[in-house]
């Protein structure tokens, strides 16, 4: 009698190999196109995943193709056309990673189908290299293209015309290739879309150019450096927040210099101005106003608008003074937040003392900008410190006071709980630069501009953290790293991002020399 011997039943070796095409109709690389609709047959069934997010059609096609299989399974993969072909072209369907098996999910990558509608295939090519100009990440997913430079061409083509040719970087490299390009002159452009449809939005989408026309065979490899332009300063309808508060929104991130004048009844009444942090709005307050109207005007440079603002019946703004600093560094001043402009404060309600209760002499003043109350003072390391704020100390631009006594607690750390970071440039022209200290996402926590011929910077004691350095060449010396212009032709700053992330210690001092003529 033989016994039955235990086993497990197993299957052969994984399916690693992608898809393959074992035929089209009609053929790849095909010339006189003139079909309606594409068959390409596979060795076994597929699907189509993030067919959108994948698929590049160079030229692009104003109608979407029909594609199957979307949401199925099929051996064969069908394009149907919504429109008239160009004639005389060149065209490539590359299908990225959205092409797999249906089993094991193996990814045909970058599959292209490529046809003419004329008797030739047009063969050349351009490549180059994508970077963001200010941040050191590139993003993915960059749309470049190609727009002819003929007769019709002129500046606003990239805003209302799509492309003649277009490639993608997808989602795993900066760089990019545009294949089947014919001879001629070109306008070469990169976008990183909101919305993509092929054109230049400069209110959402980042834009890289190269400035000069590229004259096509080219064997160059071209860089482009993605930018938001900055809009010109544009203000929006203002309108009213609250009793004494008018809230005015505006686009560009250049507010320098604006003027700002409020009538009454064609009397001129008083307003102070502060900004919304982190919000591109104003805050225009003015004296209580019971259901009547206001007119605004405001000026900057060569802009000129006026407003009429209606004022409905609301209760008047309060006071309230608050800070969340709880430890205060020693090269800091101590703050408070006002909710309404400060008008003026008595120093002799104003106590401010250290750990043993001794008081301290201070500066005090108000930053309208911020609507910030600032203390200067000399401080200790590893000490505590109390503010009061007795009644009547505070007085705002309304007449609120503060009624009852507001007191504040902070304190400072040692030094020794700090660090160090000394930073010396080898090869820097006299540019003017202005250093950046930042986090993996480009979060700035430091910030250091540096003379043309000065070759140190030190930021001393900073918060131990681990930093990459950014330097930013200020060639127009604003203060600001400026982004560039389509229109004008304008590249945007240069930006040098130092490879190595720095570990700064508590205790530590760290010294870095940075090549800048790598």
């Amino acid at each position: 009698m033989n016994c039955a011997k235990r086993g497990s039943i197993t299957g052969g070796d994984k399916d690693i190999t992608p898809p393959k095409m074992i035929s089209s109709y009609p053929k790849n690389f095909s010339t006189d196109f003139k079909e309606k609709s594409i068959r390409i047959t596979f060795d076994e069934y597929i699907k189509i995943n993030d067919l959108q997010k994948n698929l590049i059609i160079s030229p692009p096609l104003k109608n979407q193709p029909n594609i199957q299989p979307v949401g199925g399974v099929s051996k064969q993969l069908t394009i149907k056309f919504n429109e008239e072909l160009i004639p005389n072209a060149t065209y490539s369907f590359n299908f990225g990673e959205s092409i797999a098996d249906n089993n094991e999910g193996n990814k045909l990558k970058n599959f292209q189908y490529v046809f003419s509608t004329g008797k030739n295939l047009d063969s050349l090519s351009i490549q180059g290299i994508i970077k963001d100009a200010y941040e050191r990440a590139t993003p993915n997913f960059v749309n470049v293209m190609l727009y002819e430079v003929d007769e019709k061409y002129n500046d606003s083509t990239i805003y209302k015309q799509t492309p003649r040719y277009i490639t993608n970087t997808l989602d795993s490299t900066a760089t990019f290739k545009i294949e089947n390009i014919k001879a001629g002159k070109y306008k070469l452009i990169a976008l990183k879309e909101n919305v993509s449809n092929y054109k230049y939005d400069p209110k959402k989408d980042k834009i890289g150019v190269y400035n000069q026309v590229i004259n096509i065979p080219d064997n160059s490899i071209f860089e482009l450096e993605l930018y938001k332009e900055q809009p010109p300063f544009k203000p929006k309808r203002p309108t009213q927040a609250s009793g004494n508060r008018i809230l005015l929104g505006y686009e560009g991130n250049n507010i320098q210099n604006i003027q700002i004048q409020a009538q009454l009844k064609g009397n001129k009444i008083p307003v102070r101005v502060s900004k919304i942090q982190d919000k591109d709005s104003l805050q225009i307050w003015t004296p209580y106003i019971k259901n009547d109207s206001i007119q605004l005007e405001l000026s900057k440079d060569k802009y000129q608008e006026r407003y009429s603002v209606k004022f409905k019946e609301y209760k008047k703004d309060t006071l309230h003074l608050d800070s969340k600093t709880s430890y205060l560094h020693l090269k800091e001043n101590f703050a408070l937040k006002s909710s309404t402009p400060i008008e003026k404060w008595d120093i002799n309600k104003i106590l401010l003392t250290k750990g043993n209760k001794t008081l301290i002499p201070f500066k005090a003043k108000y930053e309208d900008y911020t609507q910030k109350f600032v203390l200067d003072f000399e401080k200790e390391e590893n000490e505590k410190y109390d503010l009061k704020l007795l009644p009547g100390a505070i007085e705002d631009y309304i007449g609120n006071k503060n009624k009852d006594t507001l007191k504040f607690n902070f304190s400072t750390k040692k030094v020794e709980d700090y660090g160090n970071l000394k930073i010396h440039f080898k090869n820097k022209k006299n540019t003017p630069l202005i250093v950046e200290l930042t986090n993996e996402k480009g979060k700035v926590f430091y910030t250091k501009p540096v003379s043309g011929n000065t070759t140190d910077v030190d930021f001393i004691l900073i918060n131990p953290e681990k930093y990459y350095i950014r330097v930013i060449y200020d060639l127009n010396n604003n203060g600001q790293w400026d982004a560039g212009s389509f229109l004008e032709n304008k590249q945007p700053e240069e930006v040098y991002h130092f490879p190595t992330i720095l570990d700064v210690r508590a205790n530590w001092d760290v010294n870095q020399e940075i090549d800048l003529g790598k």
